[in-house]
This record gives C-alpha cells, structure tokens and sequence, in this order.
C-alpha cells in the first residue's frame, strides 16, 4: 500500500530524477519497427531485445568490479543481435542500423512533457539518470524536446557501473547538491525503484503494466500508472 503524507510547500522534495527507457522514453515503441519488418514477431522481439539489455547491463556491473564495463549503447546493440538470433530472425546490417536509429530516437510516453513541464512550473528541479551513455541520452532528449524543462542529464557512463549500483544513484546529489532524501527518483522499472529506495531516495514507481512488487525489499515510496502520479508530491501553486 503507498505510504503518503500531506505535503506542503515546506516539505515537499526540491527535485525529480526520471529514469530515461522505459519511463520518460517508450522502449516499445521499437515494437512498431520490429512488426514491419518481421511480422507476427514485432513484439516479441521488442521484449526479448529490453530483457536482455536489461541483463546486459546487470552482468557487466557486477562482474570482476566493472571492469567488463561497455556503454550503453554498444551493450544495446549486443541485445538486439542476440534478441533476433534467439528468434532466428535474418538481421542484416541495414535492418541493424533502422532499429539503432530508432532506438536513438524513441518515442516519449503522452504524458511526458505535460508532467515535466508542470515541474517546472512549481519550481522543482528536473533530471534524468539514466544508464544510457552521454551521446545516446543527448540525442534522444533532443529529439523529444525536452531540453527546456530538464536541469540535468546524467548517464552512468561517468561512473562505469550500472543501476541498480550505489555509485550510479549517488550521481544525482554529486551532480545537484540535493540530498537524495529531498529527491523523488521515478522509474517504470521495479528493481530500479527498489534499488533507489536502497539509496535513500523517496521512490515512484511507475507500474503500467500491472506488474507484482520486487519481493526483496521495501515497497517504493508510492506507486502509480503514469508519470503523473509525481505530481502528487508537490503542492499545486
């Protein structure tokens, strides 16, 4: 059940962290492509190419202290390779390069600039940190315009790991000087939630698919369906 408080102005946290893929960017949006190009498969493909990015990215985190690290965007299209050979799917070089295109470039959630924008409006700073390397977060906030209503971009690339390790979330005090008990970080991604709330963040995950809470540690700090469950955390002006 969500844990929630009357906020005031006093109270509520000074700053928002958005996990990028999956939550500001829909990683399914790639299903689309996927279905033109293989039909019956777009789907599967999709899922099958996010889990094992997902898994990609676990591995090279823990793995000998991250010295197996790779950006993110390389480990992407590692994914992708094994996602269509696991499929048997023929991924010929020019349909690789339309789906990295289109990854580069993903498709925002309906909700995304209304909620981001209406941050800004309450005067809440805004970011992103995300495990997607510099050059991969640059184009796709550009590419979504979402530039004027986000104060910070950061990738993990800076610290070589992966979420859900400590030194990734710790990025967001560095980089702002937010404690990250006065920070609402906000992810679609149950372990990443889970991982933030180990930190110290207050945590929103956003459950769209209805999916069952991590078993291994505490609830996030609230629950929702959309991004614009953080709104709740902040008083309107």
């Amino acid at each position: 059940m969500d844990k929630r408080r009357a906020l005031t102005a006093a109270t509520a946290p000074q700053a928002v962290w958005f996990d990028a893929y999956g939550t500001l960017f829909d990683v399914d949006s790639v299903a689309l492509l996927a279905e033109q190009l293989y039909p019956g498969q777009g789907l599967t493909l999709s899922r099958l190419w996010r889990d094992k990015q997902i898994e990609a990215s676990h591995l090279l985190s823990a793995a000998d202290q991250g010295a197996h690290y790779q950006p993110f965007w390389a480990l992407t299209q590692a994914a992708l390779r094994y996602a269509a050979a696991r499929l048997e799917l023929v991924l010929t070089p020019a349909r690789e390069q339309q789906f990295m295109n289109q990854y580069r470039a993903l498709s925002t959630f309906p909700e995304t600039r209304e909620v981001l924008k209406a941050l800004k409006e309450r005067g809440v700073r805004t970011g992103i940190l995300s495990n997607g390397d510099p050059d991969m977060l640059a184009v796709a906030v550009r590419s979504a315009g979402l530039d004027p209503w986000l104060d910070h971009v950061m990738s993990v690339d800076a610290v070589r790991r992966y979420k859900p390790h400590p030194d990734c979330y710790a990025l967001g005090p560095q980089h702002s000087g937010v404690a990250a008990r006065d920070t609402v970080f906000v992810s679609s991604n149950g372990w990443d939630a889970l991982g933030a709330t180990w930190f110290g963040y207050t945590t929103l995950w956003v459950n769209r698919q209805g999916l069952p809470p991590e078993p291994l540690g505490p609830a996030p700090s609230r629950t929702g369906q959309s991004l614009r469950d953080v709104l709740d955390f902040f008083p309107a002006v």
